[in-house]
């Protein structure tokens, strides 16, 4: 299989972006930009990420889709969420982030994260720095955010973190973002990042793709 039909097999079999999984219509706008950093908190955690993506989705059926909306709700709100998407061990600790991560969102960024990007003038790694910022949001979570933000933010692309790219490098393809960004539509990026890093969690996948 040559580079051109591998991207073809991941973008057909795993290109599908973590954003959708979560039920977000991600576009340039507060809401939905907001959606896709409370995804980000409950993937930065060790658990499954079909289990963050059913908690991001319980989160907004509750009507916690803005940092307006998720700063004044209850506590027990959010835990009550988390919990029916069997986000365990992890709710208690996690609903008082989003707390604190929606108040801090409308304290530093009147809760549009469009100001997060003017503020870093749409440079890679001064955004994945200043995402950081928000509560439990670390390095992973900050490739995370990129990752999927670039299809809505074209300045970003292409972004392809370390998981990506290093999945990119066991499945023979190019592993430097520019060098991945050149195999695909600029908009598919975004496809193919989250497609890396959904092989690179199965190595049942990463191992059928090699030898096809």
């Amino acid at each position: 299989m040559n580079s051109d039909e591998t991207v073809a097999e991941l973008l057909s079999a795993y290109g599908r972006t973590y954003a959708e999984e979560a039920g977000i219509a991600l576009r340039d706008k507060p809401a939905p930009l907001y959606q896709l950093l409370v995804l980000t908190v409950l993937c930065s955690i060790r658990i499954k990420a079909e289990i963050a993506a059913g908690a991001a989705r319980e989160l907004f059926a509750a009507g916690l889709r803005t940092p307006r909306a998720m700063a004044d709700s209850g506590w027990q709100v959010r835990v009550d969420a988390l919990g029916r998407a069997r986000y365990v061990r992890y709710d208690e600790s996690t609903a008082t982030a989003l707390g604190r991560g929606a108040e801090f969102v409308l304290d530093r960024w009147h809760g549009d994260l469009r100001r997060m990007r003017e503020e870093v003038g749409g440079e890679r790694g001064k955004l994945a720095e200043l995402v950081q910022e928000v509560p439990r949001i670390g390095p992973v979570g900050a490739g995370i955010f990129c990752r999927e933000v670039q299809a809505v933010w074209p300045g970003l692309r292409p972004f392809f973190d370390e998981r990506s790219r290093a999945t990119a490098k066991e499945l023979g393809l190019p592993h430097t973002a520019r060098g991945l960004g050149e195999l695909v539509r600029p908009e598919d990026d975004a496809r193919l990042a989250a497609a890396l890093v959904r092989v690179g969690l199965s190595r049942g996948a990463v191992r059928e793709l090699q030898v096809a």
